[in-house]
């Protein structure tokens, strides 16, 4: 797809992933709607950045996303993108999972996303093309001690991206699903966890250096340009998804 004057909706986008992602699409000649509860730090961000504006939404609750939405249709009188970014992240050992929590991150993370591809559809399909981009984890290829409540939740939002790209391929809508690696953002800090963490431990760790914002940020924005289905931020991520599926 070609960003040049599409309409774009990026969710979680007062910080980190999401923030890099609006500026990128700015950059490259797109309308951007930034998305967040923080309304006071996205009014500020849109006088920053071209051709944006802000719109304040908490995307754990239907009805806010759907106001959303209806705000940003009436505005550009359509949607040509949407990267659903917006999400937390629930540290837990299988026998720890706190019932409340799993379901308030269910919620954020999985069917916030779906209510917005919901909403979304319709004016892609009006408008005859359309690209949506529903940024999962690295950890969804994984199975790591304490992850499990993230990782399945990250895992279903991938499955649920590729079952929509297979459903929406003849209107036009190309559906993938963004796994990004360790990324220096608040990520970690903002974490929910069932036990206190160290302060020394909340800086992010792995096997490979940590990338950051604009790295993945360049990635997803390709993964639009190009339709790819997955957009894996390092090729030894889409070997490991190779490997696990012969």
């Amino acid at each position: 797809m070609d960003i040049r004057n599409k309409v774009c909706i990026v969710t979680g986008a007062s910080s980190g992933i999401g923030l890099a992602v609006a500026r990128l699409l700015s950059s490259k000649g797109a309308y951007v709607v930034l998305v967040s509860r923080s309304r006071e730090r996205l009014e500020k961000l849109a006088t920053e950045i071209p051709n944006s504006m802000a719109v304040a939404a908490d995307m754990a609750k239907a009805f806010e996303i759907k106001r959303m939405v209806k705000e940003v249709v009436d505005h550009f009188d359509g949607i040509d993108v949407l990267v659903n970014n917006a999400g937390i992240g629930y540290d837990a050992l299988v026998e720890r999972i706190d019932p409340d929590t799993y379901h308030y991150v269910f919620d954020l993370d999985l069917v916030g996303p779906v209510v917005a591809m919901q909403q979304v559809i319709p004016y892609m399909k009006k408008g005859g093309a359309g690209a949506i981009v529903n940024v999962s984890s690295a950890v969804a290829l994984m199975t790591l001690p304490n992850n499990a409540p993230y990782a399945s939740i990250k895992r279903a939002l991938a499955v649920v991206s590729l079952t929509a790209r297979e459903e929406l391929k003849k209107d036009n809508i190309a559906v993938s699903v963004a796994y990004p690696y360790i990324t220096l953002t608040n990520f970690e800090r903002n974490t929910i966890r069932d036990v206190p963490v160290p302060e020394s431990e909340l800086e992010p760790r792995g096997p490979f250096p940590p990338d950051s914002a604009e790295y993945t940020a360049e990635k997803i924005v390709e993964g639009i340009e190009s339709d790819e289905a997955e957009i894996f931020t390092h090729e030894w991520l889409r070997q490991r998804v190779q490997v696990n599926r012969e």
